[in-house]
Parts: structure tokens; C-alpha cells; sequence
């Protein structure tokens, strides 16, 4: 009688993990997270101005869309001594390493990124002298082992500050002349995909370029607004969330001085650019403790706080 064969089957024993991304996040990737604009700020992502900023005069800064000449020494001192209110307020900074030496703008890191609760999206700026700067901020964050769970491709454009997180579970997207519906709608299926309920779409009018030039949170549920860019229907949404809308009149230190271009290091705290006086009043009688920074060199680059810093970490915030 023959001896019956041992058979072995192939195949896979193994059974995947059912643990979701965010819950392996931290102990796989390090801890990188932001649901909001104001949650205590643990963590940022900047570039200090380097060769690029040089040889900008009065004969050629508009090409680079800047608003005057710049002085690369005083850039750089304003833009460490921003960088030194964010460690003394415990924050870690992190710079972008490899940047192309060609691009002025590359210091406004805002519009590079987007930070989400499961990692960042990596934008494609709108204007061709911008194009590039993406890639040495997915180097260095892939370096930092953060992960990036969306880079915005095929026709589309999306520049960070087009987008603003009101909680958890709301995000403002507008788009305009830095950000077009094909980049809009990649981010938002992004963001639904990692529980966003709420997408309050708006456009950004005709002589803004992002939401941070006219609205910006302070706290947990008050916003900044300048009335005029607005839109009603993006007003209406936000009041029924129970947001309260701030308003801000003030057109010259709105423009010029880029009063609502700060960052909340806290709910109710933020550092700001000195030399706004309506503003600092208008923050402090609402109730939100002031940090003042000197950053007139920079404001001749058409960007200021919130344009130059990329959230790496923040504290969760509940809707």
C-alpha cells in the first residue's frame, strides 16, 4: 500500500492590521498633526531667506512680486528673531533644506504646505516662479519623517493658504488666482477622506491672493474677518458652526501692514507684526494676548507671519 504524501499549501497565514493610519501615526511616523489655526503650537516648518533673496532692487523686485527692494542682512535678522518668539514659546523649528537658489518667494512656507491630522499635502504654487520650491519641502519632510498623503498634481494648483482650518471637523478652501477648482476639489477628497464633515468652499476675491489676507483665527470659535472679502454664504456657515466673526476695518494695516497675518501660538495668543496699533486694540479688547514682532523687511515680499510659517504640530482641537 503506498505511503500517503505530506501536502503543503501555499499561501499567505498572515492577517492584515485593522488599526487606522491616525491611531499608528505617532509611534510610526513621530508625532506630526493639525486640526486648527490656534491649537498650542508645538512644531514649524520654515525657510531662513538664503541666496535667493539677494540682488532684489529697486530696477527688479517686481518681477519676483515683491513690493520694494529687500535687504537680505535685516531679512534674516527678522526673520530669526520670529523664529526665536516661536522656540521661547516652546515651539521646535524646523528649515527647509535644498532650496533652489532662484527663488525669492521660497521663504513664505505657508504656501508650500498644508497640515493635516494624518500628514501633509504638498502644494503646486500657481505661478511659474514658484514652481520647484515644492520639492525641497517634500525632501526635508520626508527627511523629518513626516508623512505626505497628497501631492496636488494633473491640472491642478493649490497654494497652503488657500485653505484654513476652522476645527476638526471644518475647513474654509477658496480658490482664485493661487488655487483652481481641479486643486481645490484634490485637497477637499483628501480631507473628507480623513473624516473633514464640513467644507466651506468660498472665492477669493479679485485683488487677494489668499484667505490669510483677510481672515485669520484667534481662538477656538473667533475669526478675524475683513468684512468686504466675505462672502455671505461663507459668513452664514461659519455663524451657524457658532463662530464668531470678528471684524476688522482697518484697510491700511490690513494691505500694508499685514495686521491679520499673524499666528496664533495658542487659543488666544498670538504673535503679530508690530506697528499695527488698530489691530493689537482690536485683538486685545477682544480678549487675545499680543506677541509683536519687528517684520517690515519681509512685508517688502508681499508676505508676513502666517505666510512665512508652515504648522508642522499643534495640539488637537475639538469641534
Amino acid at each position: 500500500m503506498p505511503v500517503a504524501q505530506k501536502v503543503t499549501v501555499q499561501g499567505e497565514r498572515w492577517f492584515p492590521s485593522e488599526q487606522s493610519f491616525s491611531s499608528e501615526l505617532k509611534e510610526l511616523w513621530g508625532n506630526w498633526y493639525c486640526d486648527s489655526e490656534v491649537g498650542k503650537l508645538r512644531a514649524v516648518l520654515m525657510h531662513r531667506p538664503g541666496k535667493e533673496i539677494e540682488g532684489i532692487t529697486a530696477e527688479n523686485f517686481h518681477d519676483f512680486r515683491f513690493r520694494a527692494p529687500i535687504d537680505p542682512e535685516r531679512a534674516r535678522k527678522q526673520h530669526d528673531d520670529l523664529a526665536n518668539i516661536y522656540r521661547a514659546h516652546g515651539v521646535e523649528v524646523h528649515y527647509i533644506e535644498g532650496q533652489r537658489t532662484d527663488r525669492p518667494n521660497a521663504m513664505f512656507m505657508r504656501d508650500l504646505m498644508f497640515m493635516t491630522p494624518e500628514g501633509a499635502i504638498v502644494c503646486r504654487p500657481a505661478i511659474p516662479a514658484r514652481r520647484g520650491e515644492e520639492k525641497a519641502v517634500a525632501k526635508t519632510l520626508a527627511s523629518l519623517g513626516v508623512p505626505i498623503i497628497k501631492t496636488i498634481n494633473g491640472d491642478g494648483y493649490f497654494e497652503g493658504a488657500s485653505a484654513m482650518w476652522i476645527n476638526r471637523e471644518t475647513v474654509i478652501i477658496g480658490t482664485g488666482s493661487r488655487t483652481n477648482e481641479s486643486g481645490a476639489s484634490q485637497v477637499e477628497a483628501e480631507l473628507r477622506n480623513i473624516g473633514v464633515k464640513n467644507i466651506i468652499r468660498t472665492q477669493i476675491p479679485y485683488g487677494s491672493i489668499h484667505l490669510d489676507g483677510y481672515m485669520n483665527m484667534v481662538d477656538t470659535n473667533k475669526l478675524v474677518i475683513f468684512p468686504w472679502h466675505v462672502t455671505y454664504d461663507c459668513a452664514k456657515q461659519l455663524l451657524d458652526l457658532g463662530i464668531e466673526l470678528i471684524e476688522f476695518t482697518n484697510i491700511d494695516e490690513l494691505k500694508l501692514g499685514m495686521g491679520l497675518n499673524f499666528v496664533a501660538l495658542e487659543p488666544g495668543k498670538v504673535v503679530m507684526v508690530a506697528n499695527n496699533p488698530y489691530t493689537k486694540q482690536l485683538l486685545e479688547q477682544n480678549g487675545v494676548e499680543v506677541v509683536e514682532v519687528v517684520l517690515d523687511e519681509l512685508l517688502n515680499g508681499w508676505g508676513a507671519i502666517h505666510c512665512t510659517t508652515a504648522f508642522l504640530n499643534r495640539d488637537p482641537i475639538k469641534a
